[in-house]
């Protein structure tokens, strides 16, 4: 799914508007804990987050994802938007939560890209 349509279907906001929209993202993961990103999300994903932070975008580096929502309407914090610019990471802010995002994305036709983690 292109970038731009990802834009349309959330409602988004583009905060670093300077990075091109002209990229496809294969699939969606939406967490908090960058721990779970880390161990379960496959490259080329689109994440979205609650978190703010610097660390949101070097997890999205190390995890090769392709741009990140953040839910609720939230903004990035000081430094973040300059950090995703540089690694050529858009980051969108919608006013969906978390759950209602997930739903709109995936009726729209973009995966899941969360791998399945072994019941215990």
């Amino acid at each position: 799914m292109k970038l731009d349509d990802v834009v349309k279907i959330v409602r988004g906001i583009v905060l670093n508007p300077e990075i091109s929209l002209n990229r496809e993202v294969k699939g969606g993961c939406g967490a908090d804990l960058m721990s779970d990103v880390l161990a379960s999300i496959q490259p080329d994903a689109l994440l979205l987050t609650g978190l703010t932070n610097l660390q949101v975008i070097r997890t999205a580096q190390m995890a090769d994802v392709r741009a990140i929502v953040l839910v609720r309407g939230k903004k990035a914090q000081p430094g973040m938007l300059d950090l995703a610019t540089q690694e050529n990471i858009p980051v969108i802010s919608s006013p969906y939560g978390m759950f209602e995002l997930c739903g709109r994305l995936y009726k729209a036709g973009l995966p899941s890209f969360e791998s399945q983690m072994p019941i215990e």
